[in-house]
């Protein structure tokens, strides 16, 4: 059998399949989405547990931090061993105030700024929207995520987050950025899975391809 008949048989075996059920619109329910999907856990502890597991087999750290000395003190930690230089941030309660701790170089991205200097910094520090347990995803949006930059350009994202942001899956995470911004709902909503990768040069994975080699979570 050539590859040309290889194809048209999987096209086959795929077409011959059912789909589920949709309703409304052409779109699967809620509860479609949630019957198809890996369960995610009845209680936090587990919640929390799967979204641990969850980024580590996509390659970030996430580490739960009890409070506000302790995270400064992981921060510096991986200033020292990471040598860091430059940071970059935004203007808001948790990253700026941090960053700025660090005493180094800091850029805020929220006002403008010069790109290449952003190129420069070997870290973004940001806060998020939500984290998603079902898929180890962090949510970033316009409006809590310094710009769409400050998550791309420096080669190390750390993310600083708030228990009260994990939320089971992707439903849930919509469903919390609507209640959380009602009205002035966000103009960029990015959903960050793992560091930046790519396995399109004979399926060999390499981390940075498009964006930070490193992901790290650290959850107050």
């Amino acid at each position: 059998m050539s590859e040309r008949e290889n194809i048209f048989t999987r096209i086959r075996e795929a077409l011959s399949v059912e789909a589920h059920a949709h309703h409304g619109a052409g779109l699967p329910s809620t509860s479609d989405h949630r019957r198809v999907m890996p369960p995610v856990g009845l209680t936090m502890d587990e919640r929390f547990a799967l979204f641990a597991k969850n980024a580590s087999d996509l390659r970030a750290t996430f580490k739960l931090v009890k409070d506000a000395v302790e995270l400064t003190a992981e921060l510096r930690a991986l200033r020292d061993t990471e040598k860091w230089q430059r940071v970059a941030t935004h203007k808001s309660p948790l990253a700026q105030t941090h960053a700025i701790g660090l005493g180094l170089p800091t850029l805020v991205t929220d006002a403008g700024y010069d790109k290449h200097e952003l190129e420069q910094c070997d870290v973004g520090i940001s806060e998020c929207d939500a984290l998603v347990a079902q898929t180890g995803t962090i949510v970033v949006t316009s409006q809590t995520g310094g710009g769409r930059a400050l998550s791309c350009l420096p080669p190390h994202h750390v993310v600083i987050a708030r228990r009260e942001q994990l939320v089971a899956d992707l439903p849930a995470a919509f469903a919390f950025i609507r209640q959380k911004h009602d009205a002035n709902y966000p103009s960029m909503i990015s959903f960050i899975t793992g560091p930046s990768r790519t396995g399109d040069i004979e399926r060999i994975l390499v981390l940075g391809a498009h964006g930070p080699k490193k992901l790290t979570i650290l959850c107050l």
